[in-house]
């Protein structure tokens, strides 16, 4: 490993340890909170479901009846279904036709299927045997009261507001959300948006338009803070100009080694403290973070792909935290790796995959051409392959942690 760079792990880290969450939150409709963090634990003030209810279409009995005496004709008292529950009390040796999800009536324990039954006018003898409780969903068998239904700092998705909605929640706290300006830099790149097209030695900015959709979404306000030019005081100017108004700056190319970079200075000519600078890991190593007050400047690798991992791996689990959440960890699948790999051990390399066969035959495969800056090998995998900082070669068959896109999941 380079003396003077961090492994990534050692990074994320360390960066979180000096992180204190904002505690600003407000009040949103249910609907809105999807993606947020919840600022306060929520318990459950009611059963779900509230009462016993029927998991399956048949006939509702007393299931001891039943077992002292399998051949008994039930006779058929009356009819239960959702939302028409069955007012009364039944009788041990009665039974009732009952529908999926309606509420168990008093006196009945078991319901049979409707198929293991045989009906003959207004009675029903049940084919087999029943345990006491079958085809029943108990009171609080999907939330009791005073369970959790979701801690602090949990990402609100689609499942948890739909149990929201089924305990009654119209509305949920959830913290603010963070204000993020992301910016390019460089004299070579102009905006995709112009109407102009490139000239020689020009291309069009890539990196601008694929870290505001890959951070869309997330609990942020974003703004674009447009294409600067590859100079100390242009640089300098646009992260005051963003940190007036964001919490966070983004911005990609011109955090090298190279006389033409000038991240460093023009952080520092803001008055912010570099908290990280080189990365173990390759694409991303010229990266780095700087820190004024409680907001932060994060400057990425131009390389499009280099900044697309070094915002999923890094960035994302900051600003979670930094936002009120719980910082995220990536998914990692261990599979056997089909395809050989050189490498020096000191940096952890993160390649674009896919995965190919199934089962036991399952294998990571290497998506694309390997550079930092062929995005192309980004669009079409599955996900990234994550070779160790201390490996020094890949051959087929080694188990290696296959991180999955979340694009390319369920």
């Amino acid at each position: 490993m380079h003396p003077e760079t961090t492994p990534l792990d050692s990074a994320r880290a360390n960066l979180l340890s000096d992180i204190v969450p904002r505690t600003a939150y407000e009040n949103v409709p249910l609907h809105a909170s999807i993606g947020r963090f919840a600022a306060a634990d929520i318990i459950s003030t009611v059963n779900l479901p509230a009462t016993a209810n029927a998991a399956v279409d048949g006939y509702a009995i007393y299931a001891e009846t039943l077992a002292a005496n399998p051949g008994h004709l039930f006779p058929i008292v009356g009819q239960a279904r959702a939302g028409h529950p069955f007012v009364g009390s039944i009788a041990k040796d009665e039974a009732i036709e009952i529908y999926t999800g309606a509420v168990m009536p008093d006196g009945v324990n078991a319901v049979a299927m409707h198929e293991d039954c045989t009906r003959t006018g207004n009675h029903v003898r049940l084919d087999k045997a029943l345990q006491i409780g079958a085809n029943n969903r108990p009171a609080g068998e999907n939330l009791a009261v005073g369970e959790m239904i979701l801690s602090a700092g949990t990402p609100i998705n689609a499942p948890m507001i739909g149990q929201l909605a089924a305990a009654g929640h119209m509305s949920v706290d959830v913290h603010n959300k963070l204000a993020a300006t992301i910016l390019s830099t460089g004299d070579e790149i102009i905006d995709v948006m112009a109407d102009y097209g490139t000239g020689f030695g020009q291309i069009y900015d890539a990196n601008r338009p694929m870290l505001m959709a890959a951070l869309a979404g997330e609990a942020l306000t974003l703004h674009d803070g447009g294409i600067v030019a590859d100079a100390r005081d242009a640089l300098a100017s646009a992260y005051h100009a963003a940190l007036a108004h964001s919490d966070i700056v983004i911005s990609s190319g011109g955090a090298s080694d190279g006389v033409e970079d000038h991240t460093q200075a023009a952080m520092k000519m803001v008055g912010a403290e570099c908290a990280l600078w080189r990365l173990a890991m390759k694409p991303g190593r010229p990266m780095a973070v700087g820190r004024i007050d409680d907001k932060f400047i994060f400057c990425l690798p131009g390389n499009p792909v280099a900044a697309f991992v070094c915002a999923k791996l890094l960035i994302l689990p900051l600003l979670d935290k930094l936002a009120g959440g719980i910082a995220r960890t990536p998914v990692r699948v261990t599979v056997p790796a089909g395809f050989t790999h050189k490498k020096k051990p000191g940096r952890t390399e993160y390649l674009r995959a896919t995965l190919k066969g199934s089962g036991k035959n399952q294998q990571i495969q290497i998506h694309g051409r390997r550079g930092a800056g062929v995005i192309s090998s980004l669009t079409g995998a599955d996900g990234l392959v994550e070779i160790p900082l201390d490996n020094a070669g890949v051959d087929v068959g080694m188990p290696l942690a296959f991180l999955p896109f979340a694009e390319r999941g369920l």
